[in-house]
């Protein structure tokens, strides 16, 4: 049988109708779409696909269930390596970690091995409402720090070999960057909570409200009989770009912008989070987290919504179908252009003006590419004389994150780079006996299933922790 040389494409809104909605964008593979893209699989005996994800899923063997229809057996072999099926299957870069090493792609497009797991994890949750079984407990206490992907992951790995696991999430609902950062149009919030309660129901103790630093710290995690801890408390401090008139009212951050959206529906109708909403909108910055804001603030009634990046398409780091949708619904990209100031109306005859603070415009500089940096990514340079003002009333800048020093700062012992990220062994293991890290925490922003494999490294290097101790 010839094999079909594109993957099948994916079931979607159409732009015109999602740019003015929250509902999921992309509608997922039908059964039959399901096993035909299956079939393209070559099932390699050396199995590259595997060395490319970071949990390490036996792909081969999961798509082989899916070429008979053996969904739910397909579902199987993801959940004995991911926590998160459903979610990774939705939000992972498998462009370039699983699919770029598929070969197939030699010659042809990749397996679409990312829409393949979302298939199998979908029909799983649909069809199969019988909890997973609880495992004997071993007599161990682990504590882990925030309910992101690392978190979960690590508590998820724990629970299944039988340890007595609690997570403390400083938010009010479970599930970090998956449900403050990543849209409802990209990532619906009733699939996390349905992956955290398939933790649950392994007997994970989930306690939202607790800010560990705070309301409990790491020495009192272990006084209280944890035996180890788990610090995946993710890169939630955002950057700025510290350019004049960024205290502007109408100037956020984007994790706050995020964070009201998607964790606080300040998209519903008399919010009890408000949010700017309408007029013209400046995203700054070129990835994932850009394209989500901007993409929010379109649905949020804005006008026009512009992304600000001081380098080319070439150099935009996030994944091609996000900046695809994003050009489908009219998102308008000024790229090589940099902002050098925020403008904003101040009367201060007059404090109580309610226009007083408010932002105006955005004042940039256009950019040409010089010699490459130590990423090896060409260096933007300012083009003297070639200042202009973006007409727009909010800025949400969207240039990254830094771990939140609370941590380190009420943890005796605990190492950490200059900029703020938890130093750890290859095991996760940090400077601090029984103390393992992973995700964001470590690294700075990055990806959730990057995320999702270091809280896998660190349970298997606190089950050897404890089995030794």
């Amino acid at each position: 049988m010839a094999i079909n040389p594109k993957k099948h494409e994916m079931p979607s809104q159409e732009p015109l109708v999602r740019a003015h909605n929250f509902n999921e964008v992309a509608l997922g593979y039908t059964p039959e779409i399901a096993i035909e893209e299956a079939q393209r699989c070559l099932n390699c005996k050396n199995r590259p696909c595997v060395q490319g994800c970071p949990v390490n899923i036996a792909i081969p063997d999961f798509i082989t269930k899916m070429k008979t229809g053996d969904f739910e057996g397909a579902y199987q072999v993801i959940s004995q390596s991911s926590s998160l099926p459903a979610v990774c299957g939705r939000v992972c870069p498998q462009e370039t970690q699983c699919e770029s090493k598929c070969t197939l792609g030699v010659r042809f497009e990749p397996v679409g091995i990312g829409r393949l797991e979302r298939f199998a994890a979908d029909w799983h949750n649909e069809h199969v409402a019988e909890a997973p079984a609880k495992p004997e407990p071993n007599g161990h206490k682990v504590a882990v720090v925030g309910a992101g992907p690392s978190g979960l992951t690590c508590a998820g790995d724990l629970a299944r070999k039988g340890y007595q696991v609690s997570i403390f999430e400083a938010l009010h609902t479970a599930g970090g960057v998956l449900v403050y950062g990543i849209p409802e149009f990209r990532l619906p919030k009733a699939i996390v909570a349905k992956e955290v309660d398939g933790l649950k129901a392994l007997g994970v103790d989930v306690q939202t409200n607790v800010v560990i630093g705070k309301t409990l710290t790491i020495d009192e995690l272990f006084e209280d009989g944890y035996e180890a801890v788990f610090v995946g408390s993710g890169a939630g401090l955002p950057n700025f770009m510290n350019i004049p008139g960024e205290s502007y009212k109408g100037v956020y951050s984007a994790n706050e912008f995020l964070t009201r959206s998607n964790l606080m529906k300040s998209y519903q109708e008399d919010p009890v989070t408000p949010i700017m909403k309408g007029g013209r909108v400046a995203v700054v910055g070129g990835g994932n987290v850009a394209m989500d804001a901007a993409r929010t603030a379109l649905r949020l009634g804005a006008e026009h919504v512009y992304i600000v990046y001081r380098r080319s398409m070439e150099e935009l780091p996030a994944r091609r179908e996000e900046v695809e949708h994003a050009m489908e619904e009219g998102i308008d990209f000024r790229l090589l252009q940099n902002p050098v100031e925020v403008l904003g109306y101040h009367n201060p005859e007059d404090p109580r003006d309610p226009k007083n603070g408010f932002v105006t415009g955005l004042r940039c500089i256009k950019m040409e590419l010089g010699e490459p940096d130590a990423k090896g990514r060409r260096r933007p340079v300012p083009i003297e004389g070639s200042e202009f003002v973006l007409d727009v009333d909010t800025v949400v800048i969207a240039i990254g994150t830094s771990p939140n020093p609370l941590i380190k700062s009420t943890t005796k012992g605990l190492e950490t780079q200059k900029w703020g990220g938890i130093i750890v062994n290859e095991d996760g293991l940090t400077s601090r006996e029984g103390v393992y890290a992973g995700g964001d925490a470590v690294t700075g922003a990055a990806t959730v299933i990057s995320a999702m494999g270091a809280g896998k490294v660190a349970a298997k290097g606190i089950d050897e922790y404890l089995k030794n101790k």
